[in-house]
């Protein structure tokens, strides 16, 4: 049975783990410091600001950014620095400096699916600034188009079933109508006890271990 929506993981599924951590985090921790430094009082980040306040009781702009780096350094999935970080991350797309990688296949596929009447959304602990940015400024051009809904850590954390009966419930699909692409077997784990059809990209570069009970491939013209 086809599903009726692709849920599609970003790093290690569409984009190499190589590219968002030897490109995309090396920038925004170069580049945090002088950001929040134009941003503090500006407004633009007010929100965040206001979150970190509130859990971690930060006030100064140095214990914003101190705070921020060793998240960076934990590699902390916070909302707050996801956020900070598509910020970062859309000043140097629009000025050409980036582009966001795709695996050779992921037009087609995306194409395929969407020839199939199968509607595409995305979840990935990156914001969905981050999110549209990456599809926005790919090296395949704006692939955007292809996306009906985007999903982040706002909706729950990707190892929880929670989060997938979350998603589910805003697509408005029944989970066994949806198909969840992952490189990650604790997130495909949480997906499956939900009640999704779930299949591992296996790819070099990726980290996680090669699991059986999710019917692993190699690329994403293999999942139907």
């Amino acid at each position: 049975m086809l599903p009726e929506v692709i849920l599609c993981d970003i790093e290690g599924t569409t984009t190499s783990i190589s590219f968002v951590h030897d490109v995309l985090f090396p920038l925004a921790s170069d580049e945090l410091e002088s950001f929040i430094g134009k941003e503090f009082n500006a407004g633009s980040i007010k929100d965040e600001l206001e979150v970190l306040s509130s859990e971690f009781k930060v006030q100064s702009e140095k214990e914003v950014i101190e705070l921020l780096q060793g998240f960076i350094k934990q590699d902390k999935k916070h909302a707050a620095l996801k956020s900070i970080q598509g910020k970062i991350w859309r000043g140097a797309y629009l000025d050409g400096r980036i582009t966001g990688h795709m695996y050779p296949e992921v037009k087609e596929a995306f194409e395929l699916w969407q020839s199939k009447n199968i509607k595409m959304a995305i979840y990935s602990s990156g914001s969905v600034e981050a999110q549209k940015l990456i599809f926005g400024y790919s090296d395949h051009g704006d692939l955007t188009p292809f996306f009906s809904a985007y999903f982040d850590t706002r909706v729950g954390h990707k190892r929880d079933k929670p989060a997938y009966d979350a998603i589910a419930k805003e697509l408005s699909v029944e989970p066994s109508k949806i198909l969840f692409l992952s490189d990650v077997p604790e997130e495909l784990d949480a997906a499956s006890d939900a009640g999704y059809q779930t299949k591992q990209l296996v790819r070099p570069g990726n980290t996680a271990e090669r699991s059986e009970k999710h019917h692993p491939v190699n690329t994403l013209l293999e999942v139907l």
